[in-house]
């Protein structure tokens, strides 16, 4: 990654998130490519990062969309990706979100339950539509990732078994309202095992096949995303292998194989970028607190999750030390005991592959702006979302003031 980061700050100030595009498109190309040899879809998980121009960068390339609220719906079609490469999923689907994908006509939606089925059926009945739908099965598969990140064990809340998605199939086959469209799993992110994703499609695809023998055709597997990027030293699964794996299992089965990543896309595209106010020493531990926080970059505090961290400054000793926000709370943090240079007011520091489930977890806690964000493509920059006001803060607020 060959960006400047201290004229950047010069120029837009700090806290910033820069993505470098160039590695988006390298990384969407390389995974589409593994599927050079079957009809294929690349739904970008919007909700890994959704910044506008992001997303139509990818819809540039022929990307499609893996939406989980109408508004993910909304930003997909605002930038130009067409209503049949969106996909609507998420486990709690309003109705006027169901009502409203359904009369922007989109792919598919993923449903998750039975109950939300007889949702979708009653709605599509009232607007006088045929709703095509996908069904997230959970195939109780460990994904071998973070517990929070898991998404595809019965006791996780996504997606239903076997059986309830067979019945859920036949209603669907039944309906006049309903056609049954594609199927989807997806049992977590940031995975890094291969056997896992494997055994997970088997599932479903056996499923598939069950399914032909009584007259249901599906037209879409959805294998899901999770593809796992490097923070520390993860050992990647490698995307020949990856797809491969997949079409193995899915010998004779004529889909058009949909993918949804979005932190394989995105993660490693994205640095956090503060300064250094100043170091303090209370007892015998070191704080460098700097001016970004955990309303930020929240995944060290919400999952204690790992980041690279770089000080941008001469070679100075390094000691043990906190690396801290100015937010009131004990959670805001980037990292602890951690060995960092000593440090001076100003320095940059650096916070790498920060492109997916930074910015859009970011929040005002303690009336605090969210940051800018910044592109960088073929060695220029450009702006694509402006730092927030103050007045920003309060748009919503002031005319109720009493």
């Amino acid at each position: 990654m060959n960006i400047d980061f201290k004229a950047l700050a010069q120029k837009y100030q700090t806290p910033y998130y820069v993505y470098d595009f160039d590695h988006i498109t390298k990384q969407y190309t390389e995974l589409k490519e593994s599927f050079r040899a079957r009809k294929s879809l690349i739904a970008y998980a919007v909700k890994a990062n959704s910044n506008l121009s992001v997303v139509k960068h990818l819809a540039n390339l022929g990307a499609g969309a893996d939406c989980v609220s109408i508004g993910e719906v909304r930003r997909a079609l605002t930038v130009g990706i067409p209503s049949y490469k969106i996909i609507f999923s998420g486990v709690g689907k309003s109705d006027d979100e169901i009502k409203q994908a359904l009369e922007l006509d989109i792919l598919m939606i993923n449903v998750e339950s039975a109950a939300e089925l007889n949702r979708v059926e009653i709605i599509a009945k009232e607007l006088g539509k045929v709703a095509r739908i996908s069904i997230r099965v959970n195939p109780n598969i460990d994904p071998k990732t973070h517990p929070y990140i898991s998404t595809g064990l019965h006791e996780n809340k996504f997606g239903v078994d076997i059986d309830t998605a067979k019945r859920m199939y036949i209603q669907c086959k039944n309906s006049e309202f309903l056609e049954p469209t594609g199927i989807h799993c997806h049992i977590g992110s940031q995975l890094t095992e291969l056997q896992p994703i494997k055994d997970a499609v088997k599932i479903v695809a056996d499923l598939v096949r069950n399914l032909k023998a009584i007259k249901i055709e599906l037209s879409f597997m959805d294998v899901g995303g999770g593809l796992g990027i490097v923070y520390d030293d993860e050992k990647l699964i490698d995307t020949y292998e990856y797809a491969q794996s997949i079409l193995d299992v899915m010998f004779g089965l004529d889909l058009t194989i949909v993918c949804e990543p979005g932190r394989f896309i995105v993660g490693n595209s994205g640095v956090f970028v503060t300064k250094v106010l100043y170091e303090k020493i209370n007892g015998n531990k070191r704080f460098v607190i700097v001016d970004g926080a955990m309303n930020d970059l929240i995944r060290p505090a919400l999952y204690g999750a790992y980041h690279k961290i770089e000080v941008l400054n001469e070679n100075r000793d390094f000691s043990d030390c906190n690396l801290v926000g100015p937010v009131c709370e004990s959670g805001d943090f980037f990292a602890k005991n951690i060995e960092l240079p000593v440090t001076c007011h100003n320095d940059l520091v650096a916070i790498y592959s920060a492109g997916a489930y930074g910015f859009t977890m970011s929040s005002n806690y303690n009336t605090r702006g969210r940051v800018a964000e910044i592109a960088v493509e073929n060695g220029n920059d450009r702006l694509i979302r402006r730092r927030e006001s103050f007045e920003d803060l309060i748009a919503h607020e002031i005319e109720f003031i009493k």
